[in-house]
């Protein structure tokens, strides 16, 4: 199976929502491949399935006075935070195609950080039980968030590289109050190079996902 990564750049949150929409259609007519968007977006609040009203921190005026999107989407999950510096990652994946089933599709996509933080960076980081995602202790640095129509999946992941924490101060990330948030310029003290990481994430995840052929269209 061949995968396509869509390499794009910093992207407005709803221009992305309808690319991914137009994808989603297309794969299920089977006119593309297993897509992966790689992007950024600016600071944007993201509202999941299980999002209470209490875990938007700032009031709508306010988000729109510091002009930080808001959107209520079909994904699992709660509310997450996106913005510069934060490697987000939308999988149009026929979930089937490989006789995949959806918990092993999200285990396999955690795999894929766990994997990389310790090959590439020497960071120990695992899953954790009561939450999905890819954890570094009690401190997430990858929220997923999967949706699923008619077998193929949308939205994805969120993988913190050099993102400004502090904006994680706008929601109570993910309904979990008992822990925080980190990423890789945190724990190792240097700013990262997004481009590299692009690749590396492009790279571990063709491998865990067993796909023969990987085409990279940069835009």
């Amino acid at each position: 199976m061949k995968l396509t990564i869509l390499n794009k750049g910093l992207m407005d949150y709803g221009e992305a929502l309808e690319l991914q929409k137009g994808l989603l259609e297309k794969r299920q007519n089977e006119e593309i491949n297993d897509t992966l968007i790689l992007l950024e977006h600016p600071p944007v609040i993201t509202k999941g399935k299980r999002t209470e009203d209490h875990h938007i921190v700032l009031s709508d005026t306010l988000l729109k006075s510091k002009g930080i999107g808001l959107y209520e989407i079909d994904r699992g999950g709660e509310a997450t935070y996106h913005g510069p510096g934060q490697l987000v990652g939308y999988l149009i994946f026929h979930l089937y195609k490989k006789q995949r089933e959806l918990k092993k599709f999200i285990a396999n996509v955690e795999e894929v950080f766990i994997k990389l933080l310790k090959e590439e960076y020497g960071i120990v980081a695992d899953r954790d039980l009561k939450h999905r995602g890819v954890w570094v202790g009690d401190e997430k640095i990858t929220a997923i968030g999967i949706s699923i129509h008619k077998a193929v999946t949308m939205h994805g992941f969120a993988f913190n590289i050099n993102t400004n924490l502090d904006h994680f101060n706008w929601i109570i990330p993910c309904g979990i109050t008992d822990k925080g948030v980190t990423s890789i310029k945190k724990i190792t003290s240097k700013n990262q190079d997004m481009d590299k990481i692009k690749k590396l994430t492009g790279k571990y995840l063709a491998q865990i996902f067993n796909y023969e052929e990987v085409e990279i269209i940069n835009e």
